[in-house]
């Protein structure tokens, strides 16, 4: 009796715009309020609808955090805050504040995380015991991103391996799976879609059917994305910008993501059930630098009805 061979996932196709077109579908974005007091109107450059994450970073008042969100849903779009668990003292004060994004500006959602501070502000340490609480679903608060780290998480795993991080994800799977919750994982930015397309396949292979909302690092200097990379524990992907920093003719130019997107759009064309569900920018190079960026490759472009 012949065997039946091992199903093998394809190799990437040559990467065409069409697959990047469809690959950036729904794209999301960052913004702190700080940046945001920048722009004048958003609609001029995203599509209506986009999911726009709000980073709250360690100092800013919630009244900036709910009023920021506030302002985007008036514009047509889909506030996002993070909720960073070291900087939030206790329960009462996690429900505070959902109770204030739900009243005064219409969300229904979060980005659940540790945050990057190192000790925490009270009760909380990690995404999960925010999650333990039971404020969200009682809120309403239905689609729950947590954090996602292709490329390990030092913070996490101090050894550089993956057992805490993978351990952490089979709870979040078993969540998802027993709640109401719609839970995703929206990833650090990296610059190498091969480590990305092994983490993806290895969480599919460990049962972990989350689906991946992939960060990417949006056009910036060079000397930026370094800094950032450097800040925010980027792993061998951070080569990348190395090798590219080694090279004069490419140093004064300013960093695109179009390898690695096209590499991932081409694999995700060829493997319909790729893990990866959205792209999810950080614009590390400014907001509207990123979406001008995403329309000249293929992404939805802003257009005068959204300001209907």
């Amino acid at each position: 009796m012949a065997l039946v061979p091992f199903l093998r996932k394809k190799e990437a196709t040559t990467p065409s715009s069409e697959h990047l077109e469809a690959f950036l579908k729904g794209y999301s974005i960052e913004v702190m309020p700080r940046t945001a007091e920048k722009i004048d109107d958003f609609r001029d450059f995203l599509p209506a609808g986009t999911r726009v994450y709000i980073a709250h970073i360690e100092g800013t008042p919630i009244e900036d955090m709910v009023a920021t969100a506030a302002r985007l849903r008036d514009e047509g779009f889909d506030p996002m805050p993070h909720f960073p668990a070291r900087i939030i003292k206790d329960a009462a004060t996690l429900e505070d504040w959902v109770n204030r994004y739900q009243s005064d500006a219409g969300v229904n959602q979060g980005l659940i995380l540790a945050g990057g501070v190192a000790e925490p502000h009270g009760d909380f340490h990690c995404s999960m015991q925010l999650l333990e609480t039971g404020i969200f679903d009682r809120a309403g608060f239905k689609r729950l991103h947590v954090a996602g780290h292709p490329e390990g998480n030092r913070d996490i795993d101090p050894s550089g391996g993956d057992q805490n991080v993978m351990d952490a994800l089979r709870w979040k799977q078993k969540f998802n799976d027993t709640t109401d919750a719609q839970i995703a994982l929206a990833t650090q930015f990296c610059f190498d879609a091969k480590p990305v397309i092994e983490w993806c396949n290895a969480l599919t292979d460990a049962g972990i059917t989350l689906p991946v909302h992939i960060g990417i690092a949006g056009p910036a200097k060079l000397q930026t994305l370094i800094k950032f990379a450097m800040a925010c524990g980027v792993g061998p992907s951070l080569k990348v910008l190395q090798k590219r920093a080694l090279d004069v003719t490419k140093l004064v130019l300013p960093y695109e993501p179009t390898d690695i997107l096209n590499e991932l759009a081409a694999h995700k064309a060829a493997n319909p059930d790729f893990n990866i569900e959205q792209v999810h920018f950080f614009p590390l190079g400014g907001i509207k630098t990123n979406a001008n960026w995403a329309i000249e490759n293929g992404g939805d472009a802003a257009t005068p009805a959204n300001k209907a």
